[in-house]
């Protein structure tokens, strides 16, 4: 399986973290591209696009001052099949993206996301108190895989508050 090409470049408005590429993201080269991700619909929902993207229009992203990486490079069925050995490279990984890039925002898809980021147990959904990498907002949002338990209009809730910081 191939990993997933990151979309990213220097200041973007966003820079979404998920935890892997799923294994259709590998087979297409397309983030957040299993069907039952809803990723993209809540994107559009949360007023963060002006319309419902496909991943294969990921690229497009870019354009909007959004970005996509994940914490962990090798492409999975789900999250749990990752190594702890990883998570520990990937955060390494990730920390020197975020210095390089420079996001204004950075977006963890997903509280595990987080927690395998900074090494704390306990984290709120939203804006936290305090980012790893000084210079930028760290914000912790649900997972978007549908898998996870949340009504899509809980989730839809907690990303509109990233819309908002981006019109503050």
């Amino acid at each position: 399986m191939k990993p997933v090409r990151d979309r990213i470049k220097k200041d973007l408005k966003i820079l979404f973290v998920g935890f892997n590429p799923s294994i259709r993201s590998s087979e297409t080269g397309h983030h957040f591209a299993n069907p039952n991700n809803r990723f993209w619909k809540i994107l559009h929902e949360a007023g963060l696009t002006t319309r419902k993207f496909q991943a294969v229009e990921d690229d497009l992203l870019l354009d909007l001052g959004y970005g996509i990486t994940n914490i962990v490079s090798r492409p999975t069925k789900a999250a749990d099949e990752i190594t702890k050995e990883e998570y520990i490279k990937g955060k390494e990984i990730l920390k020197q993206k975020i210095v390089s890039f420079r996001p204004g925002i950075v977006c963890y898809v997903g509280k595990g996301v987080y927690q395998q980021f900074s090494g704390k147990k306990t984290v709120p959904w939203g804006i936290q108190e305090e980012a790893i990498i000084k210079g930028t907002i760290d914000f912790v949002a649900p997972s978007s895989s549908g898998l996870v338990r949340m009504k899509v209009e809980e989730i839809v809730e907690i990303y509109k508050k990233l819309s908002e910081l981006l019109q503050q």
